[in-house]
């Protein structure tokens, strides 16, 4: 009986111990986990932190939408953090925190939406504008070609034009030209038989008849003399005296006869060798 009683306690003894060991190791697992969850919480807020303030220095070189899309994915983050969290933990406050939070994010949406929309609808709009830029450069081209066109064919018309009247002022020209070398040629010969009629003249009386100038008329017989179109000599009083070719073989005929002829000789038969009579007093005295 006595090592049957001893077997009992010591049974028992070994009961209350394991039961013992079990409630204290259930308590310290229940304190690791209090620990774990205030470690997680203290871990979740520093990283809240951090994430605010890596917003705060980036959106002083990001771009609105940069800077919008990072607080999305902060806000998305955020959410997935309060998602992990039971609902019978977050307090009305938080609640209302988070319901404003979505809602801001579906007012950034509708605005990056807006901002797109506005995007194309500018581009669009710009696109038409280029092609109506493009379109009118075309007709101001294609307007200036013509006119350019029109402004050739304008030239070339006023060129011809003005080609047939030069042609038709060189004709008349040449015809006038043609008058005018007649008309000189025929005032020459009458100067010239003028000249041989009168036998002698006076060089002012001849320029008076032609209405020309002494010394014009003075060229004139001297460039037929040179011609040998006119022969005869200009006098100390001014006169032209004609001798004709039959009058100056005479003359060289008294010459060659006498040999040797002094002026005074010469002066003394020149009215026999040489005619000073015009035609016209001839014809006077024959009537």
């Amino acid at each position: 009986m006595d090592i049957y009683l001893l077997t009992l306690i010591i049974a028992a003894i070994v009961l209350i111990t394991i039961c013992i060991t079990f409630l204290q190791a259930t308590r310290k697992v229940r304190a690791n986990t209090q620990d774990g969850v205030a470690q997680v919480g203290r871990l979740r807020r520093v990283g809240a932190v951090r994430n605010v303030r890596r917003r705060m220095q980036g959106n002083a070189n990001c771009p609105p939408e940069e800077n919008d899309r990072q607080v999305d994915y902060d806000n998305d983050q955020d959410g997935a953090d309060k998602a992990e969290l039971p609902d019978h933990k977050i307090g009305a406050k938080k609640r209302a925190k988070l319901a404003a939070k979505a809602e801001k994010k579906i007012q950034r949406e509708a605005a990056e939406r807006e901002r797109e929309e506005r995007k194309k609808r500018e581009q669009l709009l710009q696109e038409e504008r280029d092609k109506q830029v493009e379109k009118e450069h075309a007709q101001q081209l294609r307007e200036e070609e013509a006119e350019k066109k029109a402004r050739e064919e304008k030239e070339k018309q006023e060129y011809e034009e003005y080609l047939r009247m030069k042609e038709a002022f060189s004709i008349e020209e040449e015809g006038y030209q043609q008058e005018s070398k007649d008309g000189e040629e025929n005032l020459l010969q009458e100067f010239l038989a003028y000249i041989k009629r009168n036998k002698v003249l006076v060089l002012e009386d001849l320029a008076a008849h032609f209405g020309l100038k002494t010394a014009n008329v003075i060229e004139r017989i001297q460039q037929l003399q040179a011609n040998g179109n006119l022969t005869g000599v200009i006098d100390d009083r001014g006169k032209f005296i004609y001798i004709s070719e039959d009058e100056l073989e005479a003359v060289a005929r008294f010459v060659q006869q006498r040999g040797r002829v002094s002026i005074t000789e010469l002066a003394e038969n020149s009215n026999s060798l040489i005619n000073l009579i015009s035609v016209q007093s001839h014809s006077v005295s024959a009537s």
